[in-house]
């Protein structure tokens, strides 16, 4: 069934919204805690690391719910509806906590971490099963998909590539400092070591200025998604006879192998974009000492993304589902192991990224598409439909990937003792300490993404057996 480009756009939204807030959370919270807030590297990834075990936990609670519901809305339409204020609440929440020390301050931020990822989980995972049941038709998924990650990424690029300046800009206008100083890395650093009384405006001004960003960015985010919620229409149901039974569900889930190798494509993809996304910032402060580039990077990086997603359905068409994603799985890790050999070459190391950028970009709506096709698959082959525990067992396993990617980067910069207290010089002048920002930047994620083509393998899905589960699918319905 073919959606409307009103109906595309809509629900794309939706994803931005996310991104707005969510973003703000992978890109810069983990920074906000050790740089500005002062919290040991150690506490900020045992932070990270509860908030997403909480998050991944509810995930499959979340999926089991939102399958067990019915309303007049749908099954998965009422949580975009009803959990959109409390995800901005918790958002801006999560970033308070500037008068508080120590003990405190952690005592603070740790259940707000994990209040906004139980949030994040009510939202997103009925959000990520809404696409699965707006049509069954497996490209027309895709195209839908296409649309939402290319507004998924306008959203990030806004929050990674502009959030800092408007931090620099709201927080330097709220503390009646100079904004050149702020946007000038070297002014900024000779500006706080002038004084210690400087030291601390700067870090009033970044406190301030995410503050009120957090804010900006939780309003317009409750707008998407309201958007999203009156433009979408549920359409994919059940069969009429199915029963409730959990355990059975769990059975054919593990049962499923296209669900499974999917899971185990989404742990490896997410412990890269954890590394590579967290390490980015502390590659562009300490080895680049050019903080203020990492805007451009982030920028550019996405800009590729937006221009090479919509490729993706033309390219599915073509060369089918499967085929493009292992494809996608090794040029993207080669591109990203060169950003090692980039060094601290500014141009290639932004050629590098845009080029691993491009090369997976297809993987990013893929991953979805195919996953709207497992559910169905578990439907065909078992004649039960869980599209709510199928997407939310696959995030959860995401999540678990990204909880990893977090832990190993926060374990591994703990066992060089990595401490921002040090100061800049000091880290700079430790070897240990920059080698593992240079491999946790470029080698790491590169060697992992290319290692999904290796499951992706093992997943048998095809054009010809997706087309027979879509026919036979459509006459049991009838």
């Amino acid at each position: 069934m073919k959606l409307s480009i009103k109906e595309k756009l809509g629900y794309s939204l939706g994803d931005t919204a996310s991104h707005f807030v969510w973003d703000l959370v992978n890109f810069w919270l983990i920074f906000y805690y050790t740089d500005v807030l002062h919290i040991s590297a150690g506490w900020a990834s045992a932070i990270a690391i509860l908030g997403s075990i909480m998050d991944a936990v509810m995930d499959p609670i979340v999926g089991i719910w939102a399958d067990r519901t019915n309303t007049r809305w749908g099954k998965f339409r009422p949580f975009l509806l009803f959990g959109c204020i409390p995800f901005a609440l918790f958002a801006f929440l999560a970033f308070l906590g500037p008068d508080l020390e120590g003990n405190a301050l952690i005592s603070y931020i740790l259940p707000m971490f994990i209040s906004l990822r139980v949030i994040y989980a009510i939202v997103n995972i009925p959000y990520s099963s809404l696409g699965a049941v707006m049509t069954n038709d497996s490209i027309e998924r895709t195209g839908l998909n296409s649309y939402r990650f290319v507004a998924a990424n306008i959203g990030q690029l806004i929050v990674s590539g502009f959030a800092l300046y408007i931090v620099y800009y709201l927080g330097s206008y709220a503390t009646g400092m100079d904004y050149s100083i702020m946007m000038d890395d070297s002014a900024r650093k000779a500006f706080m070591e002038a004084d210690a009384t400087n030291t601390a405006l700067v870090r009033d001004s970044y406190i301030i200025g995410f503050r009120y960003l957090v804010a900006i960015f939780g309003c317009i985010g409750i707008v998407l998604f309201l958007i999203t919620f009156a433009t979408t229409k549920e359409r994919v149901a059940p069969p009429k006879r199915q029963e409730t039974d959990l355990k059975h569900d769990f059975k054919y889930l593990f049962k499923n192998r296209p669900w499974v190798v999917l899971m185990l494509v989404g742990i490896v993809s997410f412990i890269m974009f954890a590394i590579q996304n967290i390490s980015a910032t502390y590659y562009f402060k300490y080895f680049l000492d050019a903080e203020s580039k990492s805007q451009i990077f982030n920028i550019l990086g996405t800009v590729a993304l937006i221009i090479a997603i919509p490729m993706t359905k033309p390219l599915v068409k073509k060369f089918g589902a499967k085929q493009l994603y292992i494809v996608c799985s090794l040029l993207s890790g080669f591109f990203f192991c060169l950003l090692f050999f980039a060094g601290k070459d500014f141009v290639l190391i932004n050629i590098f990224n845009c080029l691993g950028k491009i090369a997976y970009a297809p993987a990013i709506s893929l991953l979805w598409t195919m996953l709207a096709d497992a559910a169905d698959y578990g439907d065909w082959k078992f004649q039960r439909r869980t599209t709510g525990l199928c997407l939310s067992a696959a995030v959860f396993a995401q999540k678990i990937g990204w909880s990893i990617g977090a832990a190993l980067f926060g374990a591994i910069m703990s066992a060089v003792h990595f401490d921002a207290n040090l100061g800049l010089q000091q880290i700079q002048n430790t070897p240990e300490i920059m080698n593992s920002i240079h491999w946790l930047f470029g080698i790491v994620p590169g060697v992992l993404y290319a290692s999904c083509a290796i499951f992706l393998a093992f997943y048998n899905l095809d054009t010809k057996t997706l087309q027979q589960m879509k026919t036979e699918l459509e006459q049991r319905a009838e």
